[in-house]
């Protein structure tokens, strides 16, 4: 029965440890699974992160002309675009 319960044991601690899940130490203390690339992956995400806030304020910005061109008066954007030319 001992036996049962340490490999039991030991294939629950395995298997937290290979998805990532905290374990506990000797002394009852929670152990988190670190990863040496972690501050990499946050950087990397941190500046794709920005990039993609930027896109999404210049695509807001044209829905924005778009919304104005299709809800204003057709005389009216005629008048502006001749106004530009």
């Amino acid at each position: 029965m001992c036996i049962v319960i340490g490999v039991s044991s030991l294939l629950s601690t395995w298997i937290r440890v290979k998805h990532g899940y905290p374990i506990e130490n000797d002394d009852g203390e929670t152990v988190y699974r670190t990863d040496p690339d972690a501050d990499r992956k946050i950087a990397l995400l941190t500046g794709e992160n920005e990039k993609l806030h930027g896109r999404i304020g210049r695509l807001e910005e044209r829905i924005a002309v778009l919304e104005r061109i299709a809800t204003d008066p057709a005389a009216r954007t005629a008048r502006e675009i001749e106004e530009l030319r």
